[in-house]
């Protein structure tokens, strides 16, 4: 499977993921200039190469009007209430950039949601792709209204870094759809530490919008106390990340590294990783309970309306318990939404006092199912393959009806098949 994976260790802002993704492109000087064709008002993109730490990247910076919105780099503290005397752009510059110490004052314009919309229906860009902006640009308008008490539509931003951020979020979601990614994994998030300085006093790492929209996104605070996860990084990778994860086993196919601008002890770096993965089938529940006062015939029948009612597997174990009892311990794997019915069934069924419940990944080798003709009549054959194994099975039903048909042993009938698949190719 084609597997884009994000490492957030230093955080995630739009301008770095940006640079990132460009380097897994073939020729990414030329899908900056169809970035710069797009038609953002005013809007020019430079990607340059940077170091940091030895390791080298590239860094992006993004000009509004010939103006860099370091200061409002995320563009996205409601300025909902248009009376501030300035900006202060120390905040939602995230600290992976310089402070210019650029102050804004009042008589900049602001747009609210739907201008920013405006905007980004007049892009030249596909319809997929506008729809992957606009969800992402109304996860940050609905972080900035939880936050500040205030309706959506009532959420005003800085025109400046209103665009920026636009412009931040397009050029990810082209480079998604781009890529082409059939998944997008991600690991915990580094979020940062201390505080940032806004137009509304001093806030903790993370901001207020940035840890709304990580709800339900693991994250940590590390060594580095300045703010690496940004609104936009935010918002991008909730909209794009289907499962945040330690890397896994993956076939690496190219690696881009997009550099923030400061200078840390940890390079100030986001690495996305392309490449190919096994299919995982996502999670099953195992179900377990110790038995000692079971007869067989009873057990038997319990297994037999577990797997009435859809179990994966159902098996026992002899264990050893209290008061030095033999037992059994009866272990049923289930999908995930059928844990409650199984639970209430070895309720039912078995004598148990208790079930213990484990949500554990679920990895499958591809399947596939042939037939093979033989004087005998049809039998299937099964194909498993993945994870660097193959292995061929003639289906057992099968097998056995022949054996019994003809009299014959269950090797002697599987040397028969082969031999008649072998004459058939």
């Amino acid at each position: 499977m084609k597997t884009l994976y994000i490492d957030c260790a230093m955080g995630a802002a739009g301008d770095m993921l940006t640079a990132a993704l460009l380097e897994l492109l073939p020729e990414p000087d030329a899908f900056v200039e169809k970035l710069n064709g797009l038609g953002i008002p005013g809007v020019v993109y430079r990607l340059e190469p940077s170091v940091k730490s030895g390791i080298k990247g590239s860094h992006m910076t993004v000009t509004v009007n010939g103006e860099e919105e370091l200061a409002f780099f995320d563009a996205l503290h409601a300025a909902h209430h248009h009376d501030h005397d300035h900006h202060d752009h120390d905040h939602h510059s995230q600290e992976h950039h310089d402070d210019h110490g650029h102050s804004h004052h009042h008589d900049h314009p602001h747009s609210g949601l739907h201008e920013i919309e405006h905007i980004v229906e007049d892009l030249s860009v596909p319809a997929a792709v506008k729809g992957d902006i606009l969800a992402v640009y109304r996860l940050i308008a609905e972080a900035e209204s939880h936050v500040h008490g205030e309706p959506v539509e009532q959420i005003h931003f800085h025109e400046v870094g209103a665009i920026d951020a636009v412009a931040d979020v397009t050029a990810v979601c082209l480079l998604m759809a781009e890529i082409g990614a059939e998944q997008v994994l991600a690991s915990p998030v580094n979020v940062g530490g201390g505080t940032v300085k806004c137009a509304h006093g001093v806030l903790p790492v993370p901001a207020p919008a940035t840890e709304y929209l990580l709800r339900g996104v693991p994250a940590f605070s590390g060594a580095v106390k300045s703010e690496l996860c940004t609104p936009t990084g935010a918002a991008l990778l909730k909209h794009f990340v289907s499962r945040f994860c330690d890397r896994p086993v993956l076939t690496a196919q190219a690696v881009g590294c997009g550099m923030g601008t400061k200078d840390f002890e940890v390079a100030n770096c986001l690495r996305v990783t392309l490449g190919e993965t096994e299919q995982r089938e996502g999670t099953v529940t195992e179900l377990r309970c110790n038995l000692d006062d079971m007869t067989a015939e009873d057990l038997s029948f319990a297994m037999e309306r577990l797997f009435a009612l859809g179990a994966r597997e159902a098996f026992t174990v002899p264990v050893g318990m209290k008061k030095n009892r033999a037992g059994l311990l009866l272990v049923v794997v289930c999908d995930n939404e059928d844990r409650d019915k199984m639970v209430r069934a070895i309720f039912r069924y078995t004598t148990t006092l208790g079930v213990r419940e484990y949500v554990t990944p679920r990895y499958t080798l591809r399947r596939e199912i042939c037939s093979v003709e033989t004087p005998f009549g049809t039998v299937r054959k099964k194909t498993a393959s993945g994870y660097g194994a193959t292995r061929c099975k003639y289906e057992y039903d099968d097998l056995a009806r022949i054996a019994r048909e003809k009299d014959l042993t269950l090797d002697e009938v599987r040397k028969l098949v082969k031999d008649a698949e072998s004459d058939a190719e």
